[in-house]
């Protein structure tokens, strides 16, 4: 592969969007749900299992279930992926991941995942 090739691939990479949105995790043995917003839902679930697997996640609710039903038994599932206009600002986009957070959660009667 060649050099320029080589650029125009790390510069798309760069400039693809990061999806954000809500997602929910859900615990088949207990019928619990966790929903939070995420700034990027394709890393999320990594995260979060990282997190459960070493017993570290803040969230003790979501950790004793993990711990006691164990991975398999755990579905991760992005609810919404929010459109992003090119002019909006950080604070803007808060506020909507917020906004669809609270009303996942409350559709659902969930718990929130993350702080």
């Amino acid at each position: 592969m060649d050099n320029a090739r080589k650029k125009d691939l790390i510069r798309a990479f760069k400039e693809k969007p990061v999806p954000q949105g809500v997602f929910a995790v859900r615990c088949a043995a207990s019928g619990q749900v966790w929903v939070s917003a995420s700034r990027n839902l394709e890393r999320q679930q990594t995260s979060l299992w990282f997190g459960l697997k070493h017993g570290g996640h803040p969230n003790r609710g979501l950790q004793a279930a993990w711990t006691a039903h164990g991975e398999a038994a755990f579905t991760y599932e992005v609810l919404e992926t929010l459109e992003i206009e090119d002019d909006a600002s950080p604070y803007m986009i808060q506020t909507r991941l917020k906004d669809r957070d609270l009303h996942w959660r409350t559709a659902l009667g969930a718990e929130k995942a993350l702080g």
